[in-house]
């Protein structure tokens, strides 16, 4: 265990090239993992990993150096090795490592590490075995759980030193079923900051029964029609509009590097007036929250657009600096092989003021999207596609039958400025970020309507 004045002369070594800025991020995980294919344990693994990395900034350069040794000799070279990449005389900046306390602690009531190897095996059979009740039509179910107990400590040469420690919980179950020559897929994903008390809040066998049934509805659903129409995403789509459409565009190395649509446009409309998007890393049990983020800086509540206004970014201490503006806690990376930068959290459109229902039955013609799965989007102009794995078609006000196929495509920033209806209800998303590398988020949204957007079908 290294000491605070360890830590501190790990620091004056990394600035004894002239560097502005230094800190060392240092961590300990261990984690488990138990697959299930073809209808048997496939895999249990379990696993630790240790490492720390040096990062130092001078002006605009960042150098950074990480090792899997965490001593104190090992870090001093790092420390020397991160200082190489600069020439000038010694920074002399003194400092003294103070401890910070997070505001709220993060309740975990059953520690995963904790929990027999057998219950986390009993999870997965019960949503295998309850997928595969539903007979000869589902051909392939894939189950995963996964729970990782990442401890962390930062100090830096502005005085922040932070420890703490990071329990995240999360299950998988993918369901395919087949009919003549036609495959669906069914798929859930629960997961939270929270330990294996996960399964308290989202039932298995409910969340089974879900991710079955879907795949067994869109088997015998006739293909969606294709062309301009209106579209209802329901709050159980989850929020992967917000996160791909404007998320990544609002992250503040794309605004820098002036590759992202929103930038020089604080304070001006960019959205619909009933369009409020948040950042929150501080939401309790979210898979996206945290006490501080991956630079020592407390997890906090980012407003991005307030009522069609934009109003702020995402940022990590590099880029604000870069940009002049506050650092938002949202510096992160996958491990300490990686430097951090802007990263979301949990990111929300706010709900609003109408009754989901009320949305529905104002729809003359239009597609109802229950649940989406993947797409691609271009951060630069916000152009997205995104596969509907369940939709159906609305008529006159009422749900009429579900179609598959589906896909809808259209302009995020575009999309943001038509909502003309936002529901009171709120659906959480859970997944992972693959920006360069990987981080948990999560993502929500109200039921929103969409009064035109390209659907692509037969």
């Amino acid at each position: 265990m290294l000491s605070k004045s360890n830590l501190e002369e790990i620091l004056h070594i990394a600035l004894s090239t002239g560097g502005d800025f230094a800190d060392i991020f240092i961590e300990d995980s261990n984690g488990t993992i138990v697959a299930c294919e073809d209808n048997k344990i496939e895999r249990i693994t379990t696993g630790n990993s240790h490492g720390a990395g040096v990062r130092v900034i001078k002006d605009k350069v960042i150098s950074y150096s990480s090792t899997s040794k965490v001593t104190l000799s090992e870090l001093k070279k790092t420390a020397k090795q991160a200082a190489s990449a600069f020439s000038g005389s010694a920074n002399k900046k003194s400092f003294d490592l103070i401890a910070q306390v997070p505001q709220k602690g993060i309740l975990v009531k059953r520690r995963p590490h904790e929990v027999p190897i057998e219950e986390k095996v009993a999870l997965v059979k019960t949503l295998n075995n309850t997928a595969r009740s539903y007979g000869d039509k589902i051909k392939q179910v894939t189950v995963r759980y996964i729970d990782s107990n990442q401890a962390i400590s930062i100090a830096n040469s502005d005085g922040i030193y932070v420890e703490d420690n990071r329990i995240r919980t999360r299950y998988f179950l993918n369901v395919i079923a087949a009919k003549d020559h036609t495959l669906q897929t069914g798929y859930e994903a629960p997961g939270g900051t929270c330990g294996f008390e996960l399964i308290e809040e989202y039932n298995p066998e409910e969340k089974a029964r879900q991710a079955t049934e879907r795949a067994l509805l869109m088997l015998d659903a006739p293909h969606a029609p294709a062309g301009r129409m209106m579209v209802v995403l329901h709050s159980t789509a989850g929020g992967t509009m917000v996160h791909e459409a404007c998320g990544h565009a609002l992250e503040a190395d794309f605004i820098y590097k002036g590759t992202s649509i929103y930038g020089n446009n604080i304070g001006k409309k960019v959205a619909s007036d009933l369009v409020t998007v948040i950042d929150d890393g501080t939401i309790p049990g979210k898979y996206g929250t945290y006490n501080f983020d991956d630079e020592g800086t407390p997890g906090q509540k980012t407003t991005l657009i307030e009522n069609g206004i934009l109003k702020g970014f995402m940022s990590d201490k590099y880029n604000a600096k870069l940009l002049g503006i506050k650092q938002s806690g949202n510096g992160r990376r996958e491990s300490y092989h990686n430097k951090p930068i802007p990263r979301m959290t949990n990111t929300i459109i706010a709900p609003g003021k109408t009754d989901p229902d009320e949305i529905v039955a104002s729809i003359k013609n239009g597609l109802l999207v229950k649940h989406m799965g993947g797409g691609e989007v271009n951060v630069t102009n916000g152009d997205f596609v995104f596969d509907v794995t369940e939709g159906y078609i609305i008529e006159d006000g009422k749900v009429k039958h579900p179609v598959r196929g589906a896909i809808i495509t259209g302009n995020g920033p575009k999309v943001l400025q038509i909502i003309d209806m936002v529901g009171t209800d709120l659906g959480y998303q859970t997944g992972v970020c693959g920006k360069y590398d990987h981080a948990p988020v999560g993502d929500a949204q109200p039921t929103i309507r969409i009064p035109e957007i390209v659907v692509g079908g037969r």
